[in-house]
């Protein structure tokens, strides 16, 4: 029990595989490594820095090369790529579906990828080149070529003898696509619809033509989004034409869900969602002195607001001390918002035609969460340093930041939406500079009106 319990826990894993390396136990750990599923094995393989991370790519078996590789970040994936020869990339190309076969291509060398054109029969490059010719975050970068489709008029007998004859279908197959004999889409049929119903029936008499297809130009997020609203394990892809080009299956849609929560934790970081968490320091540092840089000009803009009002802090040293809770309050309640509106954004709730309803609604939550909390830090003021003027102007800018926080978390990733910017990538740092400086500025501006 406490072996099963280890593997389906990853951190023991990831422990147990350390000690028997570090123990040079390197059978069982080879033996532990390749009784995982690939997906498994990709984890662990982010999860060891690079130097150990080769060794335990060279004990995972051939044969699971291609999957492993599938199922690693970008960044891990062309590291791994450069530490094996053209004999090995092109045996973990042999046998990928097209449209993992056409991910993997994109980060081989050149030279290789005519390889495995060459190696390939004529249809199976066909089908390749079809997916290749879709942008990656389409619906026709995630399709695969490998269906099974049939005439509306034969008979379900003749469907099944032919399925039979077959020997197999392809995985996540709950239909089979009906066409014309132009390659048109008409419809799906149901496996179970082909099982229960009277073998004599035509295709025409149980088909299901309320199914629509996908195009192949929709973008992979609305692909994700479709295919959750309507519970699909598998819809068929055609082209402007309406010809069936291929099909998409629920496991590369999950692929997709997971890459777009990863995307946005990240960026909200300002980090790529393909970055090797054990990369080496110069390039994670690189990436990030960017990040930092545009943090230290807001940083910088926060304190040239700071310092018109030197006097007034000099004069009055207890609005140094009760500054940094304006700022923080209108920080954390921006950000409740920002995340709101980020989150409607990528689920597609939020257009302009109720973005006015929900800034009225979040104003109104700035309003009462406003008064609320500069009533408590007012009493607090008083109590502590025994002024009620302090009380009061602390509390109305506490007011007043809470309300423009409302604002801008509405208003920043509409705004950097229309300009085409991520707001999960730029909405933290623009939300907290219009915090600081209004919250700043509020508070400051307030005690040199009234208290200096």
């Amino acid at each position: 029990m406490q072996e099963n319990a280890a593997e389906e826990n990853p951190t023991n894993v990831l422990e147990s595989l350390t000690q028997m390396l570090e123990s040079g136990t390197v059978q069982q750990a080879r033996a532990m490594l390749n009784a995982l599923h690939p997906a498994e094995i990709a984890h662990l393989l982010e999860s060891f820095p690079a130097a150990k991370r080769n060794v335990i790519w060279e004990l995972v078996d051939a044969e699971n090369d291609g999957e492993v590789l599938l199922h690693v970040n970008d960044e891990v994936r062309s590291g791994l790529i450069d530490e094996m020869d053209e004999d090995e990339l092109l045996a973990a190309a042999e046998g990928m579906d097209m449209d993992d076969l056409a991910d993997f291509l994109h980060d081989l060398p050149a030279t290789l990828i005519g390889e495995v054109l060459r190696s390939m029969d004529k249809q199976n490059r066909q089908r390749l080149e079809a997916v290749l010719s879709y942008p990656e975050d389409s619906a026709g970068g995630l399709m695969n070529t490998d269906t099974i489709t049939v005439r509306a008029d034969v008979t379900l007998d003749v469907v099944l003898r032919y399925l039979r004859l077959r020997g197999e279908i392809p995985d996540l197959t709950d239909s089979l696509i009906v066409v014309n004999r132009y390659d048109r889409f008409l419809g799906v049929l149901a496996l179970s619809e082909l099982l229960t119903n009277d073998p004599n029936m035509t295709v025409a008499e149980v088909i299901n033509q309320d199914m629509e297809p996908i195009s192949a130009n929709m973008t992979a997020t609305d692909v994700a989004k479709l295919f959750e609203n309507r519970d699909l394990v598998s819809a068929p892809v055609v082209d402007d034409n309406g010809r069936l080009v291929g099909r998409i299956t629920i496991d590369d849609v999950v692929d997709v869900i997971r890459d777009e929560a990863e995307r946005s934790i990240l960026n909200m970081a300002g980090l790529g969602e393909e970055e090797d968490m054990f990369a080496p320091v110069m390039a994670s540092a690189r990436r990030r002195a960017v990040w930092l840089g545009l943090n230290l000009l807001t940083a910088f803009l926060a304190a040239w607001v700071i310092g018109l009002f030197e006097a007034t802090i000099q004069s009055l040293t207890a609005l140094a001390v009760l500054m940094p809770i304006v700022a923080s309050m209108g920080g954390i309640a921006g950000t409740q918002t920002l995340t709101l509106v980020i989150r409607g954004i990528a689920l597609g709730q939020i257009a302009s035609s109720n973005a006015r309803s929900l800034l009225i609604k979040e104003i109104g939550v700035g309003i009462l969460n406003g008064v609320l909390w500069a009533v408590v830090v007012g009493l607090v003021a008083v109590a502590w340093f025994e002024n009620v003027a302090i009380g009061v102007v602390i509390a109305a800018a506490m007011t007043i930041n809470l309300i423009f926080a409302a604002v801008s978390g509405v208003g920043v990733p509409m705004a950097l939406r229309q300009f085409g910017i991520d707001p999960a990538l730029a909405g933290g740092v623009v939300l907290t500079t219009v915090t600081d400086v209004v919250g700043f500025m509020a508070f400051l501006g307030l005690a040199t009106l009234y208290l200096v």
